[in-house]
């Protein structure tokens, strides 16, 4: 295993190719902002389409090699990488909250489940199947499980570090090679962990990073040399990749899109719990996760009691400089997606919404041009509100109340989407029905946004569709090939001629 160390300048030659840092030209720019402090970060060309296809060309040409590998030998590096992650979570932390702007507990928190990640799918099973479909010992099938080949993958800016993780992961665990784009909003963590995995030992060209912003990521859909494409993002975008990789050359697809979830808070929860699980569904990285659960709904016995404590709750949280371990909130992406959650906030007031609490532009000391927003509790919600129906992608949450088992149901699928679900009880039995119930890829029985390499993560309806995570993944980053097998020595003229006297 090489030495690895954090590169010294991460804010030039953004672009990884064939195992190389690279500064491509292009007359098509995008700036990096820092969230933490609204300074100008670094400025970057998207790669063109003829890039994109040299960066394709080199991932072909390595992938025949990284795939004729056995499959222990490339756990071995993937395991090598979980190691060299863990050795090196404060510093990769440090980057990730300059890319995003989360506070560093939980970007250590990410960085440390990257590592987990690397560290399940180094040693997932690819064997095939032996089938005995005949009466007869001579005559039977196996599968084998074989990479696809190129994956192009376009990653989200909410969880740089594990969005890149949970994609190549799986793809190059698979034996295939991987061309990924990060969001331009956050296009850092994705090289540092491209530079990390050359370190472990994967092979150059495997793992190559192209930055862009659409026309980049629209050259990775309609290129013939991607085999599959794996999206997380906006409903709209995702849409535009289906269609792109359906109409230019077929690949499959996974989708992770986006959520607006619920969840419900009976009437025999308890109550501590239920109020830190409401905040889990809402506050995490500044409410910019895509499972959150903007709308708790809340038994009406309960719900006084409920308002109360979470929002003393919310009040206790520390709003300010994201690289303070003491910090909760830290800054949103961009003063545009701020002013964007604070239309969606304004909006509800304007529409009859009751302002519990939050909801207003902070000012850090020292960092007064970062863009932070304190986190907002609603009540007084309705179905005919903006925010009742729309993705908000901030820390608003939304107090309604429901009175039957029926009403609840009802409004926790009152959505176009099914990313994630919830339910707070000491009901078991409930909690299992509601689970079997709810339209969401993932439930949650009296915790929230809890995630495991272990386990599959995506979601129903226009959530998307696929899997990340899991032997899910596996599935989805590999094909299987049939083969039948006669070992008789023998076999059956179908077409023999048949005499009139036979008939």
């Amino acid at each position: 295993m090489k030495k690895f160390a954090i590169p010294q300048d991460l804010t030039k030659a953004l672009h990884f190719i064939g195992g190389s840092r690279l500064n491509l030209l292009s007359p098509h720019k995008f700036m990096v902002m820092e969230p933490r402090n609204g300074s100008h970060l670094t400025e970057c060309c998207s790669a063109e389409r003829s890039q994109v296809e040299e960066a394709v060309l080199i991932s072909r040409k390595a992938q025949k090699f990284w795939a004729a590998m056995p499959w222990l030998e490339r756990g071995h590096i993937l395991r090598r990488a979980a190691e060299l992650i863990r050795s090196h979570v404060n510093e990769i932390s440090l980057w990730e909250v300059r890319d995003n702007g989360k506070p560093i507990r939980e970007a250590k928190a990410d960085v440390l489940s990257c590592a987990e990640t690397f560290e399940y799918f180094s040693g997932v099973d690819l064997s095939g199947q032996h089938i005995p479909y005949s009466d007869q010992d001579s005559r039977f099938a196996y599968t084998r499980r074989e990479p696809l080949g190129v994956v192009g993958a376009v990653g989200a800016w909410n969880y740089p570090i594990q969005t890149a993780t949970w994609k190549i992961a799986p793809a190059i665990a698979c034996g295939n090679a991987i061309v990924y784009k990060p969001s331009p909003l956050a296009p850092i963590s994705a090289v540092i962990l491209a530079q990390l995995l050359q370190c472990a030992g994967v092979p150059n060209g495997i793992v190559n990073i192209v930055q862009g912003e659409a026309i980049t990521g629209t050259a990775i859909c309609e290129s013939t040399g991607i085999n599959k494409v794996s999206f997380t993002g906006s409903s709209s975008t995702g849409k535009k990749i289906v269609e792109t990789c359906a109409k230019i050359h077929v690949k499959p697809v996974t989708l992770e899109l986006g959520g607006k979830s619920s969840c419900i808070i009976f009437e025999d929860a308890d109550m501590e719990m239920a109020v830190n699980g409401a905040m889990m569904a809402n506050f995490f990285s500044q409410g910019q996760v895509c499972s959150n659960a903007s709308k708790i709904l809340v038994h009406s016995s309960i719900f006084d009691e409920f308002t109360k404590k979470v929002a003393e709750s919310t009040a206790q949280l520390v709003i300010g400089d994201p690289l303070n371990e003491a910090t909760h909130v830290g800054a949103s992406i961009s003063n545009e997606h701020m002013k964007k959650v604070k239309g969606y906030i304004d909006g509800a007031i304007k529409q009859g919404a009751k302002l519990i609490y939050g909801g207003e532009p902070v000012s850090v000391e020292g960092l007064e041009s970062g863009f932070y927003l304190s986190p907002c509790i609603l009540s007084g919600v309705t179905r005919g509100m903006t925010v009742y129906h729309e993705e908000i992608f901030g820390s608003v949450m939304l107090i309604i109340p429901f009175e039957s088992d029926e009403e609840a149901l009802k409004m926790a699928n009152d959505t176009e989407f099914g990313l994630a679900a919830g339910v707070f009880t000491n009901d078991l039995s409930r909690a299992h029905s509601f689970a079997a119930m709810l339209e969401a890829g993932t439930v949650y029985i009296n915790t929230f946004n809890d995630v495991s390499p272990l386990v599959p993560f995506g979601g129903f309806k226009q959530s998307g569709f696929g899997r990340e995570n899991g032997r899910s993944a596996i599935e989805a980053y590999s094909q299987i090939k049939s083969v039948f097998v006669n070992t008789s020595k023998r076999l059956e003229n179908a077409f023999q001629v048949i005499s009139a006297g036979e008939l």
